[in-house]
């Protein structure tokens, strides 16, 4: 009988995975570690960025700057500030892109007298809360009307979806970092709430799209509130509670309570308006973070995660909602919780 080759009559193991094919899975498995130990990486190096709060009050230090400078004055943002064009325009500020000793910087400009009061407030609100979760502030003149702050390019938190779309920001367009960047809004709301100047309330958001322009996108893509123009105090020791302007609100964005409670019968009257408290911000958070989350791979699995703790916000009975602590700790539990899970994952397929 003749003899089959040896090779032949070795074959192939039933269960043997070709090299190339062992590689190219290897390689993969690699690959997702190595984004995930970069992912860690981002986030971490986010939180170690300069923060405005390392100057002395009345200073700041923006970019490359080694140290801090006094807040700008008058004489100065008129003979060093270079306004270049608008870049955006509110009820209470029109903005200018502008330069300053080759940086470029914000220049902000009251539209009109009538609403100095709001400027003013929003100017002292910028004062006050200097710190990592609002813009930096480089200098003012009551005089002229103006307030520099530092310029961020990626402009307004509505701008996320567009910015996220380019290709260069790809890597950065994942469940983690929109995660990430729903835990930095709910943190500026616990500062807003615990701030050196009491119990603040962002009453600039009766809808998503304005609540949204209240926010910038950094450049290491992080968030900061802006606009402090609406910010009024509430004192829960002496009955001090807020009213977010003077009309009549509707939709289901705003809370229960800032919507009129006495029927289409009887006409809107502000004297009769009840007033309300802070937990009107937990209200809007579920919606804020489901834009913030987008549509990416897994970020339903984040949403499955913080369905409890959104149906909370969503009380009708604003002293059952939690706080944004109470908020903050369950997204950072769900961060760590699904992180882990991928790296355990990713670990057991190598």
């Amino acid at each position: 009988m003749e003899k089959q080759p040896q090779n032949s009559r070795r074959g192939l193991a039933p269960r043997e995975v070709p090299p190339a094919v062992g590689l190219l899975l290897v390689m993969a498995l690699m690959n997702t570690l190595l984004y995930l130990c970069l992912d860690r990486f981002f986030i971490a190096h986010r939180q170690s960025l300069v923060d405005p709060r390392h100057c002395p009050y009345g200073h700041f230090r923006i970019g490359l700057m080694k140290n801090c400078s006094p807040w700008l004055s008058c004489e100065e943002l008129r003979t060093e500030v270079r306004q270049l064009k608008r870049v955006g325009e509110g009820a209470v500020k029109r903005v200018f892109l502008s330069e300053w000793k080759e940086r470029k910087v914000a220049l902000s400009r009251l539209t009109s007298l009538e609403m100095k009061d709001d400027f003013l407030h929003g100017l002292q609100m910028l004062k006050s809360l200097q710190g990592a979760h609002v813009v930096t502030l480089l200098g003012y003149c009551e005089d002229d009307n103006t307030i520099l702050t530092e310029y961020h390019p990626l402009g307004s938190l509505s701008n996320l979806e567009e910015i996220l779309n380019l290709s260069k920001y790809q890597n950065v367009n994942t469940w983690q970092h929109r995660l990430q960047l729903a835990m930095d809004y709910v943190s500026i709301i616990h500062y807003l709430h615990h701030s050196p100047m009491g119990t603040r309330v962002m009453c600039d958001s009766n809808d998503l799209p304005k609540t949204l322009s209240q926010y910038l996108l950094t450049s290491n893509f992080s968030i900061v509130a802006n606009d402090l123009d609406a910010l009024p105090l509430v004192n829960h020791s002496s009955g001090t509670l807020v009213k977010c302007g003077h009309r009549e609100l509707h939709g289901d964005f705003v809370a229960p309570e800032q919507l009129w409670p006495y029927g289409e019968d009887m006409p809107f009257r502000d004297d009769l308006m009840p007033s309300y408290d802070e937990k009107i911000d937990i209200w809007k958070i579920p919606d804020i973070s489901s834009f913030l989350l987008g549509h990416v791979e897994g970020s339903d699995m984040v949403r499955f995660h913080l369905f409890d703790i959104h149906k909370a916000c969503k009380s009708q009975t604003p002293s059952e909602r939690p706080t944004a602590q109470d908020i903050l700790d369950t997204y950072q539990k769900v961060l760590d919780t699904l992180r882990d899970t991928v790296m355990s994952q990713a670990r057991e397929m190598l």
